[in-house]
């Protein structure tokens, strides 16, 4: 996955008091993003992305697995990436028969796989991944924990668009090397260089508010911003801050024309009226997730989400919405 996943839309210092253990405590002022990171993300389970043609057929074997489950055990051996599902087959199978567990919706499910022989090699008729790869922007970190957060929505496998477990996972340096711009019913998006040697932290949850973990580099030597609650954002002019060449962090100009209160994540109505933005992308972009959202010198959001009709708008998440989901156990 060389492009982050987009859901399209047609797309603390002590104190006397005690406080229960649910109040989140993040702070009150942050580190502001807009840094373009590497995602690798390493599955819980060996993702089902597809499948292939035996001898010119499907393998009818495989009749109860669909696209989305995730292989966690071969016969009564654990598995977690590719090459020990080929090894586990290999010896778990009896005859030209393999049991299968699958998590599927978050519910082991057992299936016997019937794999079919050709050339003296077994075949399963299925493609498998277990790690996804990408590019998006960094949102905020929080001084006080390292907490960091990114995206502002989910990471999902693109052929089942099934949400990814994370087993582990890193954030790591990138560099933008160019844009495809987006146009009318086409959103376009930033390559980029990745950057394996560099790690800025790791990921622990891949939620729909986004990618959370701790940050383990060096902190950014940026000054903190203050956190907007959300009847603070005010329609209107607001920047977002975003990378479109190799690692330069830019404000362009945005005009908010909506919020929304009663949506869990799509909150921040905007259309982009900086024209060095429009001429350079097109609008929004895909890798622009996450961008952080700032209007009267507070940080107020994340952008998430492109409207496809109409590239030049889109959507962010309140960054108060980020920060609890964050600190969440």
């Amino acid at each position: 996955m060389k492009k982050k996943i987009w859901d399209k839309i047609i797309f603390l210092s002590i104190s006397i008091f005690i406080f229960p253990f649910s109040v989140l405590a993040y702070s009150d002022y942050i580190i502001p993003g807009g840094e373009n990171v590497g995602i690798e993300i390493n599955s819980k389970g060996i993702m089902i992305i597809g499948f292939y043609k035996i001898n010119g057929k499907l393998n009818k074997g495989n009749p109860n697995i669909k696209i989305g489950d995730q292989i966690i055990k071969v016969g009564n051996k654990e598995v977690s990436n590719t090459q020990e599902l080929i090894s586990a087959i290999d010896e778990e199978r009896k005859d030209s028969l393999v049991q299968l567990t699958v998590l599927r919706n978050d519910k082991e499910k057992i299936i016997n796989l019937e794999l079919i022989l050709v050339d003296g090699i077994y075949k399963t008729g299925l493609y498998v991944k277990d790690n996804i790869t990408g590019i998006g922007t960094l949102t905020y970190i929080d001084p006080t924990t390292s907490i960091y957060g990114a995206l502002g929505h989910q990471v999902a496998e693109s052929n089942s668009n099934v949400t990814v477990e994370v087993k582990s996972g890193l954030i790591f340096r990138s560099y933008v090397t160019s844009i495809d711009k987006s146009s009318n019913g086409n959103p376009g998006g930033k390559n980029a260089k990745l950057d394996y040697n560099v790690k800025y932290g790791t990921i622990n949850k891949n939620t729909e508010y986004g990618i959370f973990g701790q940050y383990t580099d060096n902190l950014p030597n940026k000054s903190k911003m203050k956190v907007a609650q959300p009847d603070e954002i005010e329609l209107g002019e607001a920047k977002i801050y975003t990378v479109l060449n190799d690692e330069e962090i830019e404000p362009f100009t945005i005009n908010i024309t909506k919020i929304d209160k009663n949506n869990d994540i799509k909150n921040i109505y905007f259309e982009v009226i900086d024209d060095e933005l429009i001429n350079k992308t097109g609008g929004v972009v895909q890798g622009m997730s996450g961008s952080p959202i700032i209007q009267n010198n507070k940080i107020i959001g994340g952008v998430t989400h492109v409207i496809v009709s109409n590239p030049t708008t889109g959507i962010g998440i309140f960054i108060t919405t980020m920060l609890k989901n964050g600190e969440a156990k």
